[in-house]
């Protein structure tokens, strides 16, 4: 880590001593400060390119799994949002374990581990009945011109019939993640009219607002068109290698919608490494963001326990209990890196309060990793500052087991 230099420096070393306050030693953990990843967009393999909130980028979990894995091992992220760590870990002949209370994690990841081809998706587009009577959903008309509100709809109730007949097939499950990430955006390649960037959909009250100020009604949408269009920038990067890495792990993948804290399905010491990013302090409304995609894909938010603490004891009593079972999961001398943020303008340095926690399930902090960076696209269109709010760092805490 010391003499890392890819992108021109040596990495910066520091020290941070953590005094548990439990009778322990204190534990001396090296803190290395580099850019040890790209931050160009765009830089990762196109089956990446899903819009999901507060997601980060794959050059993350390559970075550790290259370092830390072998061909064939398995990789889990027990709160596996989008899927980034399981499907950089697939792209590298690892087996994907993920898990997440949210069930549009599952959706959004499965189908890009067996994707079908451009041409089974026309193919299934093109038999689509997509002009029948739309439901009465007037406030999606905020957002959907009626039109386009009708194909919509259509689109959906087909998907539900079909997941209701147990008949949904890769080709069905592919439809369904594209039209997820269509809903809402900021361009011509969304369903929608002009709304906030995409897939963090406001509520019908705001978007009315929005179109007022703007002066913008929604615009008659081809849904075939864009879910098309959508399959062929998603698949340009999906060579036969890709498949065949693909196809080599697939099968043994293990995909949950749960909390993380109790996880039978895994075995224990079946996992290598575990590479995630957990719901910090209070900073993303999850259950907000996705009120839209849920609606799609026939699913209550209200009945989603997702993790949102306010309290930073709280926090760590939560990450205490999905340590002790990530200690178990893991196989001796397995790793977890565990990437969390500066919160509350960074007067809560997370990183250092995680440490106790992993120390009381057992594992063994081994290093701080801070990838410190430009400010990405996402924060510059926020219109946060580079170096504010933690938008340029990743804050990574690697531990091990024992062995």
């Amino acid at each position: 880590m010391t003499r890392f230099s890819e992108f021109g420096a040596c990495s910066r070393v520091d020290q941070v001593v953590c005094d548990p306050a439990d009778g322990r030693a204190a534990a001396e953990i090296p803190i290395y400060t580099n850019e040890f990843w790209t931050s160009r967009q765009r830089a990762a393999h196109s089956l990446h390119e899903i819009s999901y909130r507060a997601c980060f980028k794959p050059q993350l979990p390559r970075f550790f799994i290259e370092r830390l894995t072998r061909p064939g091992d398995v990789v889990y992220d027990p709160f596996m949002g989008r899927g980034t760590t399981l499907f950089e870990a697939a792209l590298l002949g690892r087996v994907p374990f993920g898990c997440d209370v949210n069930p549009l994690s599952v959706l959004l990841t499965e189908p890009r581990l067996a994707p079908p081809t451009c041409a089974e998706v026309a193919e299934r587009l093109e038999g689509l009945p997509l002009d029948g009577a739309a439901d009465p959903c007037p406030d999606l008309l905020a957002f959907y011109h009626p039109e386009t509100l009708r194909q919509l709809v259509a689109l959906r109730t087909y998907l539900r019939q079909r997941a209701v007949a147990g008949a949904l097939d890769p080709v069905d499950r592919w439809l369904r993640l594209v039209a997820l990430n269509r809903l809402t955006g900021h361009s011509a390649g969304f369903f929608s009219v002009y709304t906030l960037p995409p897939n963090q959909a406001v509520s019908a009250d705001r978007q009315r607002l929005l179109n007022e100020q703007r002066g913008q009604t929604p615009p008659i949408r081809d849904v075939r068109r864009l879910i098309l269009a959508k399959t062929r920038s998603l698949l340009r990067d999906c060579d036969p290698e890709t498949r065949r890495r693909l196809s080599t792990v697939a099968a043994r993948k293990c995909l949950l919608s749960r909390l993380c804290d109790h996880t039978p399905e895994v075995p224990s010491g079946s996992v290598s490494l575990v590479v995630t990013s957990p719901p910090f302090l209070d900073v993303v409304d999850y259950a907000g963001d996705n009120w839209l995609r849920c609606w799609f894909a026939g699913i209550e938010p209200k009945g989603i326990p997702i993790t949102f603490l306010r309290r930073l004891e709280e926090w760590q009593q939560a990450m205490t209990r999905v340590f002790v079972e990530l200690e178990r999961v893991l196989r001796p001398g397995g790793h977890v890196a565990f990437e969390v943020g500066e919160v509350r303008g960074g007067r809560i340095r997370l990183e250092h309060a995680v440490i106790p926690c992993g120390r009381s399930a057992g594992l063994l902090p081994r290093l701080i990793v801070i990838n410190q960076q430009e400010f990405t696209k996402t924060a510059n269109l926020w219109g946060v500052e580079n170096g504010a709010r933690g938008t340029n760092t990743n804050r990574i805490v690697l531990f091990q087991k024992r062995a």
